[in-house]
């Protein structure tokens, strides 16, 4: 494609599904939306309309405090309209502000689904972004989910939680063509654009037709609890459960998001083992796999995020309440470009509700 690719993440369009056509003229106007094949051509074969020449359209960024005075007087709308500004306009500096402006307006208007799939996105925006917050993953999901409830039609919705769900959930995998335009960008000489994000785990996971627990498990790593303990001080872990709440007989993806400590210089050292995660499944669930691996790169020592994702089934017959899920990870980590190696062990601990 060499036009301009426009990003709608806040799905300001309100549109339900994919794809859409838009036939404009050279004026700006709209002539057809999703048009057939005859109205398109029509559409490419006609003059235009040329006898009215539009004055010239000079885009700019939104008055912000203007928005920001807006909302003086409470409506939805209004803090809406500013968080959607904020979060288009406002870079990841003000990525808080974005969040007060939504949670505002799902105060004002607790049953918008609009609402709670934009604080969805500034979340999970948020995440990736140096301003994270713990559990902004987990937030995100419970608000796409919360849209989702209000209106089970939107596709777009839909979307967001299979992105990040269990295989059984996902009509197709999601990206995992990145790698192939990489490769064929490279042929034709050119260099990929950098993503902010590398997609991976639930993200280019191919679509199960059902869920199938380990057959064979391997013997867990640590079960006296004898490694010695990582407060959180060298690796930061980030549980999430995709999606955060699920009936009977339901599937969950966990994901497990591990990033290193900048502040200690932190870092992998892949000479020792990969990082390896045990799952602890409640009582009556299974795992598809209960002892995961993150590839480890080639380099000696590295300092990538990582992320490990387990899918688990819950009983037929589990009852509504809170499930606890708990898991532990082990890996070899450093302190300091010349700092002591050391293994190292860290718990973690999420719940999933089950909905009667």
């Amino acid at each position: 494609m060499d036009w301009p690719v426009m990003v709608d993440a806040l799905n300001l369009g309100g549109i339900d599904v994919v794809p859409v056509a838009y036939a404009i003229d050279e004026q700006g106007a709209v002539r057809f939306v999703n048009p057939s094949e005859a109205d398109f051509q029509a559409f490419v074969q006609s003059p235009g309309t040329r006898a009215a020449q539009p004055p010239p359209v000079v885009a700019g960024p939104p008055d912000l405090g203007r928005l920001r005075d807006l909302t003086r007087a409470g409506g939805a709308a209004a803090w809406r309209a500013y968080g959607d500004a904020l979060f288009l306009w406002g870079g990841d500096g003000r990525l808080d502000q974005v969040v007060q402006a939504y949670e505002r307006a799902a105060q004002a208007e607790p049953d918008a689904g609009a609402t709670q799939f934009r604080l969805g996105s500034v979340y999970r925006r948020r995440d990736d972004s140096n301003s994270r917050r713990p559990g902004d993953f987990q937030r995100a999901a419970a608000h796409w989910a919360r849209a989702l409830d209000l209106d089970p039609n939107q596709y777009i919705w839909r979307r967001r939680l299979q992105q990040y769900g269990p295989r059984l959930h996902k009509p197709y995998p999601f990206y995992d063509w990145v790698d192939e335009a990489r490769r064929e960008i490279r042929v034709r000489g050119e260099e990929p654009a950098p993503l902010a994000v590398e997609p991976g785990g639930a993200e280019i996971a191919a679509p199960a037709e059902r869920f199938e627990a380990g057959a064979r498990e391997s013997k867990e790593p640590d079960p006296d609890g004898r490694i010695r303990r990582d407060p959180g001080r060298l690796v930061e872990i980030e549980a999430a459960a995709v999606p955060p709440s699920v009936k009977a007989g339901g599937v969950v993806r966990v994901h497990l998001v591990f990033r290193l400590n900048p502040a200690v210089d932190a870092h992998w050292n892949n000479e020792g083992g990969p990082l390896r995660t045990w799952v602890e499944p409640p009582p009556g669930w299974s795992a598809d796999r209960r002892e995961r691996e993150a590839p480890s790169p080639r380099e000696t020592v590295s300092a990538e995020t990582r992320e490990i994702g387990v899918e688990l089934r819950a009983p037929d017959l589990a009852p509504p309440g809170r499930a606890r899920i708990r898991a532990y990870a082990l890996y070899y980590v450093c302190e300091g470009a010349t700092g002591v190696c050391l293994y190292r062990r860290q718990d973690v601990s999420l719940s999933v509700e089950m909905r009667p």
